[in-house]
């Protein structure tokens, strides 16, 4: 049984809505991981396009804080309803915030301990978990340096994922590519 599923993809991919039609189950638990700026119109309209395509039946939680997204994973039972995470690029945004590491001179230690306690949390994870997240790695090289660290910490924290999960799937212009097929 497939127990934990890593959907990758590009900017508008569909990798979002190909992971919510992963989980058929009417009860769901929604962790989103993204912060919401008051200031940001067209942020808080994805949010809520996000919001309007998921069924009234899934609970949503707020996960924006570093270690809230940890707690949520290994605080679940097999019995608990599936999870979807979504998406831990937002997550790893608002982790390099909090450890000022944007440009090379905060703390990253803290960053890469975040990262290694996510990974932890996820291979322990005993629901269906779907996680989401941003694949930034597949061309151009930021031209900042804030830009190559986040591109940098992703492809890490994706591909350390990778390997703790069962299945894996690349969503490119809409169509889902198996990285990885679930063991049998």
């Amino acid at each position: 049984m497939t127990r934990r599923t890593l959907v990758l993809g590009g900017a508008r991919s569909g990798k979002s809505a190909h992971a919510e039609g992963l989980l058929t189950d009417d009860v769901v638990t929604y962790v989103a991981t993204g912060r919401r700026y008051a200031d940001d119109a067209d942020w808080e309209q994805r949010i809520a396009r996000h919001v309007a395509r998921r069924p009234t039946t899934w609970t949503t939680v707020e996960a924006s804080v570093a270690g809230d997204l940890t707690a949520v994973l290994t605080a679940t039972l097999g019995t608990d309803p599936p999870i979807l995470v979504d998406d831990l690029a937002t997550w790893l945004t608002g982790v390099m915030d909090d450890a000022g590491a944007w440009d090379g001179t905060g703390d990253l230690g803290r960053v890469e301990d975040e990262c290694a306690a996510l990974v932890r949390a996820v291979a322990g994870t005993r629901t269906r978990l779907v996680l989401v997240s941003a694949e930034v790695g597949l061309g151009v090289v930021p031209g900042t340096r804030s830009g190559r660290l986040f591109r940098d910490h992703l492809g890490s924290l994706n591909a350390r994922l990778a390997e703790v999960c069962d299945e894996v799937l690349l969503v490119v212009a809409g169509i889902p590519l198996r990285l990885r097929e679930a063991r049998r």
